[in-house]
């Protein structure tokens, strides 16, 4: 794996991912980006953060339709805001819920609604800043490319196994993984792929 991480690397440098100015800007960043693109998703935080509501406290007690409204631009807003509001709640009434052990965290996290692997393990490396290797879309097709199958935990377990547990590898390499995604999978340019063309493992 470390291998593919370089031939990454190489083409896209340092992608300086994940973008959010707190810890909870991630939080709320990982419900607001099911589904949906990125560029939405930044509108609708710039829409929050303008009416002063990116902290736990005041999301989770926020008017819902008025959430609604600020969210509206990335799709099944009326599902994401209640997520919103009870992840928000769960962030308020533990406020040091993200110092705790990634797999006690991990736990915890899918326990609430809304939240499945892919985004208690964004909330566990990005805003934790604990090692926990994401596995999305791209990452399963790209695996799929290479004669790879497996569940999210069998994809998990052989990243986690090939790299060091470093959490900066980690971050680094699964925004890579995106941007990958994004140009060639996301723009069917299969007959460019690095993965088919060298069969690299």
């Amino acid at each position: 794996m470390i291998e593919i991480y370089n031939k990454l690397r190489d083409r896209f440098g340092h992608m300086h991912w994940w973008p959010a100015d707190t810890p909870f800007e991630v939080v709320v960043g990982t419900i607001l980006t099911q589904q949906t693109k990125w560029e939405n998703v930044e509108r609708a935080i710039r829409n929050l953060k303008e009416r002063g509501l990116m902290e736990a406290k005041l999301l989770s007690r926020v008017d819902t339709e008025e959430l609604e409204g600020l969210i509206r631009c990335t799709g099944f807003y009326r599902q994401k805001a209640k997520r919103l509001k009870d992840i928000s709640g769960f962030f308020f009434e533990n406020p040091d819920v993200l110092t705790k052990h990634e797999a006690e965290l991990r736990d915890e996290l899918l326990s609430l609604n809304g939240v499945g692997e892919e985004t208690a393990d964004s909330i566990v490396l990005y805003a934790a800043d604990k090692p926990r290797f994401v596995i999305d879309a791209y990452t399963k097709r790209m695996c799929g490319c290479m004669g790879i199958e497996g569940d999210y935990g069998r994809l998990q377990t052989l990243f986690e196994n090939s790299l060091p547990k470093d959490v900066s590898l980690y971050k680094e390499f699964h925004a890579l993984i995106v941007e990958y995604g994004k140009q060639f999978c996301g723009r069917k340019r299969c007959n460019e792929c690095i993965f088919v063309k060298n069969e690299t493992t």
